[in-house]
């Protein structure tokens, strides 16, 4: 009801311009110089800031930046995508991937796993009653 009564009186003395949102009441924001600092606290690595493995989450990274920088920003993977950064491409590929056995799996085996679910009969919906053949 409060929000009703706020948009009423806002109305009242603004008409439609009264009404037109003035942006989010606390949406903080960084500076090019503390996206500096970030950048290179990030170059570090999560090890360094005494996170066990060896990747980044928007949990962590919001961590560091409310240590390094003393923002809290609730909304951070917009400020890695902002500046082009991504969170969901590796860095790297497994160690154990092998790549002949990955080309010779798709040359040899996938083939014949696709043809085999190709149905040559009909097929019937029905539990009791099989397609006539």
């Amino acid at each position: 009801m409060r929000s009703v009564e706020r948009w009423r009186r806002a109305w009242r003395e603004g008409g439609l311009e009264g009404l037109r949102s003035a942006g989010p009441a606390n949406s903080p924001t960084i500076s090019d110089s503390q996206l500096a600092v970030l950048e290179e606290e990030l170059g570090k690595g999560p090890a360094a800031h005494g996170f066990e493995n060896e990747r980044w989450t928007l949990a962590r990274i919001q961590a560091v930046i409310r240590r390094r920088l003393r923002v809290s920003l609730s909304v951070a993977w917009r400020l890695l995508k902002r500046h082009g950064w991504s969170w969901q491409a590796p860095a790297r590929r497994a160690l154990e991937r092998d790549e002949h056995a990955l080309e010779l799996w798709k040359k040899e085996v996938w083939p014949r796993v696709k043809a085999s679910r190709q149905h040559v009969a009909p097929g019937s919906s029905s539990r009791t009653k099989p397609a006539s053949r």
